[in-house]
């Protein structure tokens, strides 16, 4: 038998945008009701950083709305009310430190999530905040063109006010399975398509399972397609069994899953030395060729990269490591510098959302009031958080944007 209770706001989703925003209205002297399906709250905030939590980061407000590409001027208001300052101030409030060990990124001092789902717990007990577990919402409630409540599998809750802060599809483990996406199109609003993101990739190219034992750092990844050539990133990179991971991978997997679903394949070029280019290359192997320890290919080539690398761009360049560098025959010693300064790597695929930190895509912004984080289809209904589509790098940007967006949306309820 289905119960109907009445409340000033509900929430859909416990994670920090949630969280937030529930915490927020209720100091703002709302009724608050936070609905989770799992039996916990906080799950995928449990695991993010590796459980370490990296919070957000120390750039400016432009600087941070930058690394979001194009939309991401839509987070200035968000930005403006809750930014990383304001964050660091509410944590602090409530009793957690934080600090910025690198400089840049911010984490509890504790280095523990379970310190922050502590203290958002017990500021939302502190406050009334209702919170039930275990209910899945199943439906939006609305008559005409605003929001009345919503509908679990067993029971009905009705409020004026309804936040949606599902997340995204990234985790399904962490109970991720893309359901505000489904509540939100039953009313109108249009969902753009979806891609994991912040993820390894695999490739086609098997030799990289030979260089798993190094990080190369400061590599660069470009696509190598003429419609997207402007698609780079910078960052450390990791060999894996079947492709690449590390920090820049996670950061231009966003980039690339909505390629492969278009083109089935990406072609990457890989600047592994640095930065340097050709005439970089040949002036840095002459320059080392006057040492006496160096007279190998592979000496010369371990002044740049770690041996096993260097082993495979030889055989790929058709060089016996072995050799005397200055007996290599011109078109060899071009193709393996050529090499060195891009080589070649061909993604192929990915492991899914099962693998994904967090989702490229989502409820479209346009549809979305970026003052308030209102719906401009339904009055009272609300979206925040990873749901919508704006999505960022590794360093701490979704979290603090799920943050600014909760922060937002719960603060500006009328």
């Amino acid at each position: 038998m289905l119960t109907q209770k009445q409340y000033g706001l509900i929430v859909i989703g416990s994670g920090a945008a949630g969280i937030i925003a529930a915490i927020v209205a209720a100091r703002d002297g709302s009724k608050v009701l936070l609905l989770e399906k799992l039996s916990q709250i906080a799950a995928k905030l449990k695991a993010t950083g590796g459980g370490r939590c990296n919070l957000t980061n120390t750039l400016s407000n432009e600087e941070f709305m930058a690394r979001f590409g194009r939309d991401g001027r839509f987070m200035q208001d968000a930005l403006q009310a809750f930014d990383h300052k304001k964050l660091i101030a509410f944590l602090e409030e409530i009793g957690i430190e934080t600090h910025a060990p690198d400089g840049f990124r911010i984490f509890p001092t504790s280095h523990s999530s379970l310190t922050i789902i502590e203290g958002l717990k017990k500021e939302m007990e502190r406050l009334g905040v209702e919170v039930r577990c275990n209910q899945k919402v199943t439906r939006l409630l609305s008559t005409g063109k605003h929001i009345d409540g919503v509908r679990t599998e067993n029971e009905t809750f009705f409020a004026p006010n309804v936040i949606v802060a599902t997340g995204g599809l990234g985790y399904p483990l962490l109970g991720a399975e893309g359901n505000g996406y489904n509540l939100a199109s039953e009313l109108g609003h249009k969902v753009t398509d979806l891609s994991p993101a912040m993820m390894p990739l695999k490739t086609k190219e098997d030799w990289v399972q030979n260089c798993r034992a190094d990080t190369i750092a400061k590599v660069e990844l470009r696509v190598d397609i003429k419609k997207h050539k402007k698609l780079r990133a910078k960052g450390d990179l990791i060999f894996t069994k079947s492709g690449i991971r590390g920090p820049v991978v996670l950061d231009f997997a966003r980039e690339v899953t909505p390629l492969l679903k278009k083109y089935g394949e990406v072609p990457l070029l890989l600047n592994l030395t640095k930065g340097k280019n050709e005439e970089q290359i040949r002036e840095h192997f002459k320059q080392e060729l006057v040492h006496e320890n160096i007279k190998t290919v592979l000496d010369l080539l371990k002044t740049l990269l770690p041996e096993a690398l260097s082993r495979e761009l030889c055989r790929l360049a058709k060089i016996n490591p072995d050799d005397k560098y200055k007996k290599i025959e011109g078109k060899k010693r071009d193709k393996l510098i050529s090499l060195l300064a891009w080589t070649p790597l061909t993604v192929t695929g990915h492991d899914g959302f099962k693998m994904a930190m967090i989702t490229r895509g989502g409820i479209s912004l346009k549809e979305i009031n970026p003052k308030t984080m209102q719906s401009k289809l339904i009055d009272g209904l609300y979206f925040c958080g990873e749901v919508m589509n704006l999505d960022g790098p590794c360093g701490g940007y979704n979290l603090q944007w799920s943050f600014a967006s909760g922060y937002l949306a719960g603060k500006l309820l009328r």
